[in-house]
């Protein structure tokens, strides 16, 4: 049997484990996913005895997706962006990888957003991190929009092809922009948004990686314009399916993980 597993402090919330296990049974593997909650501090040893105890894979979550570095050969996306959230076991030395880019950009190819032309993320924390360098990868010109914009100028130094902005910058931001990713926790405690109603248009593809609720805000007001809408459940989905085809070397039964990821939601 193939355990494959997931770290984090906390990890009971994790909808990882019905996915994935979805995905084993769909395909009649013969695996297990299992959570493990090591200490704070804890992120380097948790990597080292899941390799003694012949883990094939592991998902990475807050707090150690930046710890686990030091503990893994990360790839060059997991570098650029400065986290890891999947850790690969089947060569001599654990390898690191971050699906959180691939997540976004595969749920919006799924729902059929051309990621050609300019993409507007808002915030510059982990997630819009991982969604900027995604997005650049993509051949997209990248505008960060952040509450604190010295942060976003921070990013976008890093990101090629990209500015950095504050929020108030939305409105001219995103007039001839293609693609919109709300990489924030606005409109997950509250129903609120961090995008101004009247900057949303017909022409945008609207990525919100908020996944409860499903329907925020934002993508109401989006939907309303007319604009292609992706929830944030689809971005959640693809960054574990990611993980699922290079641990396995199977094409993931989408279909039924996205089935057992919204019986939980």
């Amino acid at each position: 049997m193939d355990v494959y597993g997931l770290i984090g402090n906390p990890v009971g919330h994790s909808l990882s484990p019905p996915m994935h296990e979805a995905g084993y049974e769909a395909l009649g593997l013969d695996a297990r996913y299992v959570t493990f909650e090591p200490p704070r501090d804890g992120a380097a040893a948790a990597v080292e005895g899941a390799a003694d105890l012949g883990v094939a894979g592991l998902n990475v979550t807050i707090p150690f997706k930046q710890d686990v570095l030091a503990a893994v050969e990360p790839d060059s996306l997991a570098r650029r962006i400065g986290a890891v959230n999947t850790v690969d076991f089947s060569g001599e030395t654990p390898t690191g990888h971050n699906t959180d880019a691939v997540g976004a950009t595969r749920a919006l190819h799924a729902h059929d957003v051309s990621l050609s032309g300019t993409a507007v993320v808002v915030g510059a924390g982990g997630a819009g991190r991982a969604v900027a360098f995604g997005l650049a990868d993509e051949g997209m010109e990248v505008r960060i929009a952040n509450r604190t914009e010295s942060k976003a100028h921070d990013l976008a130094a890093d990101v090629p092809d990209a500015t950095g902005h504050g929020l108030g910058s939305l409105a001219d931001l995103l007039a001839d922009a293609d693609v919109l990713v709300n990489a924030t926790s606005v409109g997950m405690e509250e129903d609120a948004t961090p995008v101004p109603a009247e900057a949303l248009h017909g022409d945008l593809g609207v990525l919100d990686a908020v996944y409860r609720p499903l329907e925020t805000r934002l993508l109401r007001d989006a939907e309303a314009v007319g604009a292609t809408t992706v929830d944030g459940a689809w971005m959640l989905l693809y960054q574990g399916v990611e993980a699922f085809e290079r641990w396995t070397g199977r094409d993931a039964p989408v279909e039924e993980m996205n089935d057992a990821l919204r019986s939980r939601l």
